[in-house]
């Protein structure tokens, strides 16, 4: 009987990939929790001014953007916010068991921190008016900090699922090393800055709908759109030193999509044209909210918030999650969930060597029993089964798959051959930067790589179902290619 590792069974879900169900709910949430940490600071800075100078028509305007925040924030951010958890447990349940492991008590103070802003945007909201003013600007400062801290901790284990930034957590396994890696503060600093722009944006609305002939117009328009330029000016400032904290891996990636004025020769229009251009309408819009705040309207400030979720944060977010590859967390734990290295300070073993020696179908706990051996009658299910436990956490198995379709990258092969050699070449020995370490016995690749050929060939689909049975001759054929003639 082989070693289990232990592997959780795999979440596969067709054509978008398990991917893009965390990503699109990600990035919806992203929204809604970037706008309540940078409103929680716009609202801090209006009201000490508000009290300050006895002006307190402002506070009209921080109790309906409140009103809103609650709604669009608190209601529909805590609705995304459960269906993260949900999607990234069942299709990363490793990678989420590594972040609890390393941050349990990280996470129980954030969430204490998020116990108080939730209270303390409902008492700024419910009090505006029937308390003593002073008593709640402190109200509003509690709310402001408590918000910042929140994103403060969630920043550190994000930016541990980049990487530790050295050696030393892996010796230590301290929640220390692990938290101020060398990607945090830049990384912090990028999105704390943007989170002023998502709220300015998202606050333009609320502007939008305070009559044309009210001066408070004028004057909160201006501060919330000045503080939304800030944001996007320091965001990219911030970015640029972000970019100087990454890994290896990320860079090789990032060099695929960065424009050349960056210092690199490729440029992928799908993802840093987007992000460029938005930057230049968001910063357009917040400058004519900055100069004339009396001809906004409420239809144009919702389009520029859905502009600033479609064309911005998702590419941002997706760019993010793809620098990652080919970990998921802490580079230890492969986006496959294959413990792809050691790490002595929490006793954590490679399982690459385990599973190059008895192959992922014996070693893998949730296998069914006729398919941990490979035979001619089962090598088709048997590779569609490894093909979504190593493959399909960031590739689709169908052929026009939205994510990343594994058998489009194989240039459309249909020569098993030629896929097991990569397979048993560049994979196995781990020199895809990009790709996890693949070591599987010659079995095992020769049922990957041959239904990864039917796909190609249109013979199965990516459920493994058959679709047009080949010929006697076809059979032979691609037989002679691979370089098992025998079971």
């Amino acid at each position: 009987m082989s070693e289990l590792i232990g592997l959780y069974p795999s979440w596969y879900v067709p054509q978008i990939g398990s991917a893009w169900v965390m990503g699109i709910i990600g990035t919806i949430h992203v929204l809604a929790s970037n706008t309540s940490v940078g409103a929680a600071v716009l609202f801090a800075l209006l009201e000490t001014r508000a009290v300050r100078d006895n002006k307190p028509e402002i506070m009209q305007y921080i109790r309906k953007y409140g009103m809103f925040l609650l709604v669009f924030s608190y209601i529909w951010g805590s609705v995304t916010g459960p269906g993260i958890w949900y999607s990234i447990t069942v299709a990363s349940p490793r990678g989420v068991s590594a972040l609890i492991h390393n941050f349990v008590w990280a996470w129980a103070s954030e969430w204490v921190f998020f116990t108080v802003e939730v209270i303390g945007v409902y008492a700024l909201v419910y009090t505006i008016g029937k308390i003593d003013p002073r008593t709640h600007l402190k109200i509003t400062w509690t709310f402001a900090v408590s918000s910042v801290a929140t994103m403060v901790i969630i920043v550190g284990i994000l930016s541990f699922m980049m990487w530790p930034g050295s050696d030393r957590w892996y010796l230590t396994g301290s929640v220390f090393d692990a938290f101020f890696n060398l990607n945090f503060a830049a990384q912090l600093a990028e999105r704390m800055f943007l989170m002023l722009t998502s709220a300015a944006v998202v606050g333009s609305i609320i502007v939008a709908a305070i009559p044309r002939g009210n001066p408070m117009r004028r004057e909160v328009g201006r501060t919330t759109a000045f503080l939304g330029l800030i944001g996007l000016v320091g965001g990219a400032l911030a970015f640029m030193w972000y970019v100087a904290t990454l890994p290896p891996n990320a860079l090789v990636i990032l060099s695929d999509r960065l424009p050349h004025w960056f210092g690199q020769t490729d440029f992928r229009i799908t993802t840093f044209v987007p992000l460029a251009a938005t930057s230049v309408i968001v910063g357009a819009y917040l400058l004519w909210v900055y100069l004339r705040p009396a001809t906004v309207t409420v239809p144009l400030a919702a389009a520029m918030t859905v502009i600033l979720l479609i064309a911005g944060i998702w590419p941002e977010e997706r760019t993010r999650e793809t620098m990652r590859k080919p970990w998921v967390a802490g580079q230890y734990v492969y986006s496959n969930q294959i413990i792809g290295r050691d790490v002595p300070g929490l006793d954590i073993q490679n399982q690459v060597p385990l599973i190059a020696k008895d192959g992922l179908l014996k070693t893998a706990a949730f296998v069914p029993a006729d398919l941990r051996i490979v035979t001619p009658a089962n090598r088709l299910q048997a590779g569609r089964l490894l093909a979504v436990m190593a493959c399909s956490n960031c590739h689709s198995l169908d052929r026009d798959g939205a994510l990343r379709p594994l058998p489009r990258l194989l240039q459309g092969t249909t020569d098993v051959a030629m896929i097991q050699g990569f397979l048993a070449g560049p994979l196995a020995h781990g020199t895809v930067p990009y790709m996890p370490k693949i070591a599987l016995p010659a079995d095992e690749q020769l049922a990957l790589a041959s239904f990864l050929a039917a796909v190609n060939a249109g013979t199965v689909d990516a459920e493994g179902r058959l679709i047009a049975r080949t010929s006697a001759a076809t059979h032979v054929a691609a037989r002679q290619h691979s370089p098992i003639a025998k079971d």
